[in-house]
């Protein structure tokens, strides 16, 4: 049975929605649909995390085995509160490498998500989404460079929560996480790339 680390924030651990609706729970489902049998995800994640955040859970886990896949989506709380791109290039890189070494070194095992926009929705009213949208796009373009250069997948989610961060159902309750309907685009997303690392 193949084992799956989630690495992440709010968006891995579901804000706000049942834990089988989160993105990680769904992509178990529908690898399992096409016979590829997962065992239940085992999640580093926390809402508000930053990626030094999330490198101290790591630690403070103390996770020695490795797992048939991860996937990391981190950086959303960095660009929140402003901090430095150059500083998310720096901890990304060494949470990046981190999860290649979660994955036993197989670069093509390890699956980064693209940082949402949130600054499309309903909670970003009165803030300035051209800013938000920008910083995102730079944020996203480090995190797929950075995956890229390591071998790594990287799937880009981004345009489909832009497209859906206005529309109720595809929102928690909290007007600013997705639901459980725009998490299995993501998982939808991400199927054929697990799949087809996972498969003999």
């Amino acid at each position: 049975m193949h084992t799956y680390l989630a690495l992440g924030d709010s968006y891995t651990i579901g804000e706000q929605v049942p834990m089988h609706d989160n993105f990680p729970h769904q992509l178990v489902k529908k690898l399992k649909e096409q016979k590829i049998d997962v065992a239940d995800p085992v999640i580093i994640a926390k809402t508000g995390w930053t990626t030094d955040e999330l490198a101290t859970a790591i630690r403070e886990h103390n996770v020695h085995e490795t797992f048939s896949f991860v996937t990391l989506l981190i950086g959303v709380n960095n660009q929140y509160r402003g901090r430095d791109l150059d500083n998310y290039k720096e901890e990304f890189t060494q949470l990046l490498t981190q999860a290649i070494v979660f994955a036993n070194g197989h670069t093509q095992n390890v699956f980064v998500v693209s940082i949402p926009d949130w600054g499309v929705t309903p909670f970003a009213e009165g803030r300035d989404r051209q800013k938000v949208a920008h910083e995102i796009d730079a944020y996203n373009a480090a995190c797929r460079d950075i995956s890229l250069a390591h071998k790594c997948n990287f799937t880009d989610i981004t345009d489909s929560t832009r497209h859906n961060g206005t529309n109720a159902l595809f929102l928690a309750a909290d007007g600013l996480h997705p639901s459980g309907k725009e998490y299995e685009i993501w998982a939808t997303r991400l199927v054929p790339h697990v799949g087809k690392a996972l498969k003999p």
